[in-house]
């Protein structure tokens, strides 16, 4: 059984009951760590999910009923200021966290007949520039709190495939997958791992009838992808019996023929 006990995990982009990120902080505490989670009303009131008023609260209690240590934060990734803001706030309640799950996302569709660079700036701004310096302030602070150099974890949740209608989504997350590599290398001498996760189409209360009857023949296995089937994998990522595994792209989505 994984053991996460006395671990510290911040999971971004944290905003619904069904959703992935939700589904990471549960796993996550049921294995013992202490979760700070971050939402971002906003995005979703306009994304069309809707935002759920009292979740966060309503989370957090859950988590803490759990055993484990529990508190959130809204929080814009796209503002310059976030990473420091998230990461005192995560210092002051709970501690040092060795753990970063990189969950929140931008998305809007856009093709060749509607993308523009504000469209594309929206990506980049959530997407890359506030994922990655997030993740830059999590290392650096990392090193300094554990200067054994072992057992910090960062995970990117990615996307891919042929959608034209979600260009400007699509190559943000493309871009997280490239850097993965190449951090890894970067970061595995204080002794932490980097990899992404691709969970595929996931039914986190998106899917309607419709996307349900053309996505249904593309998995193989019978069913469409649970948060919790990305979650899972997450927990392991988040483990020691991981500690192998660095700069790698790890499919989750049960054999997925869309690609």
């Amino acid at each position: 059984m994984t053991n996460l006990k006395g671990k510290i995990a911040i999971v971004t982009g944290t905003s619904r009951w069904e959703g992935i990120g939700a589904a990471i902080c549960r796993s996550l505490a049921g294995a013992g760590a202490d979760i700070f989670f971050t939402h971002w009303s906003p995005f979703d009131e306009e994304s069309g999910n809707g935002a759920e008023r009292g979740f966060p609260d309503r989370l957090c209690g859950e988590l803490i009923s759990m055993g484990v240590r529990a508190a959130h934060l809204e929080v814009d990734l796209s503002d310059e200021a976030s990473p420091d803001l998230l990461m005192d706030r995560v210092e002051e309640i709970l501690g040092s966290p060795s753990i970063l799950v990189n969950n929140a996302t931008f998305e809007s569709p856009s093709n060749f007949h509607t993308l523009t660079k504000e469209i594309l700036d929206q990506h980049y701004q959530v997407n890359n520039s506030g994922t990655l310096m997030l993740t830059m302030e999590f290392a650096r602070r990392f090193g300094k709190a554990f200067p054994q150099g072992k057992g910090g974890r960062i995970i990117h949740m990615v996307s891919k495939g042929p959608d034209p209608n979600n260009l400007a989504y699509i190559a943000s997350k493309g871009m997280l997958i490239a850097v993965t590599e190449p951090l890894s290398v970067g970061l595995a001498p204080i002794g932490i791992t980097v990899n992404a996760v691709d969970p595929g189409p996931t039914d986190s209360g998106w899917i309607n009838e419709e996307i349900r009857d053309h996505l249904l023949p593309l998995f193989p296995t019978g069913r469409i992808g649970k948060p919790e089937d990305a979650a899972k994998l997450i927990k392991f990522l988040a483990s020691e019996d991981s500690e192998w595994i660095t700069g790698q792209l790890i499919k989750s989505e049960g054999g997925f023929l869309g690609k």
